[in-house]
């Protein structure tokens, strides 16, 4: 029996990832790469003050390694790996002024909105001109054969809105000790199975499977406690990654879906921000709403656990609202 290209991808991006962690660690720590702590933010998070940051290179070298090898004549593979890599610039960057130049905030807000714009519209502009991708969106429950069609005009800030927020997301979410890593590898398995199912998603597929494998393999470092946290670079390079993969296959509302734990995370901070600013009381202990269930005496184990099992389960609906 011939094991499915995705499954054998995922295994190589697996073992690669815990290569990459073994010798990237080492470096990491030698470099003084150490993640700063929000002042403001849960006591029980200042022993992590000094953690090696920037460990998203740990699933980022292995998937430029896999993917590139299938990246060679395949369009859709290598728009994958390009976006992926650019968002990720844009957290080393971030990272990097934090770490290195000791800027507490790193990139002006501004400025990372910037280029996070830039990385998204060279996607967008990818998109638009050399694939389908654009002629439909599946809506929830009323299946694949009952898309919605957008003009144009409206596809163009819809697609980078949606790259824009699910950056920014999966950032928040990557709070905790294996939070955002293992709720994305979730998501990326999600998107594999999907993938399998369509016919159009044979590059979309591998790329899944490769980067749901580095997620795996950098978990054997990052799950509590931490030896290495995977910093801008890694959670920008993994919201982009999700959000153009859900593009191509035409499924950003299924996304919604799937990722609802990105989506609760970034609404409980517009909320608290919104909220605080009106009547100057908070609705949440604390935002995101992972440090709020901290706050209430939940351990870092239980928070990622419970976000976990809530991401397969609403994966389960997604899947079901594509029948």
């Amino acid at each position: 029996m011939k094991i499915p290209t995705q499954i054998t991808v995922f295994v190589i991006t697996f073992i690669l990832a815990l290569l990459s962690g073994a010798v990237f660690l080492p470096v990491l720590r030698r470099l003084k790469f150490g993640q700063p702590i929000r002042e403001d933010g849960p006591q029980t998070h200042l022993v992590k003050q000094g953690i090696p940051t920037m460990g998203g290179v740990i699933f980022l070298v292995p998937m430029i390694l896999v993917g590139g090898y299938f990246a060679i004549g395949d369009a859709n593979m290598t728009a994958l790996i390009l976006t992926t890599l650019g968002f990720g610039l844009v957290g080393f960057i971030d990272d990097y002024l934090k770490v290195i130049r000791k800027k507490k905030d790193g990139l002006k807000p501004k400025q990372k909105m910037i280029g996070l714009l830039v990385v998204s519209a060279c996607f967008t502009a990818y998109v638009i001109t050399m694939t389908d991708a654009a002629d439909k969106t599946v809506i929830p429950f009323i299946g694949l054969d009952n898309p919605l069609s957008l003009p144009i005009f409206v596809f163009i800030p819809f697609c980078i809105f949606i790259l824009l927020s699910y950056t920014n997301a999966v950032n928040l979410t990557d709070g905790l000790d294996g939070l955002a890593g293992s709720i994305t590898m979730i998501v990326l398995v999600f998107f594999t199975v999907v993938a399998m199912l369509n016919d159009q998603g044979s590059s979309i597929k591998l790329f899944c499977a490769i980067l749901a494998g580095g997620c795996l393999g950098f978990l054997a470092y990052n799950l509590y406690p931490a030896k290495v946290i995977m910093g801008d670079m890694g959670s920008l390079s993994l919201g982009g990654a999700v959000a153009a993969v859900s593009i191509l296959l035409q499924m950003p509302f299924i996304l919604l879906i799937a990722g609802m734990v990105y989506f609760i995370e970034n609404l409980s901070v517009i909320l608290q921000v919104g909220y605080y600013k009106r009547t100057g009381k908070r609705i949440f202990k604390m935002a995101p709403i992972h440090h709020h269930f901290e706050l209430m005496g939940w351990k870092e184990t239980k928070v990622v656990t419970v976000f976990l099992l809530v991401t397969v389960v609403f994966c389960i609906i997604a899947f079901f609202a594509l029948r």
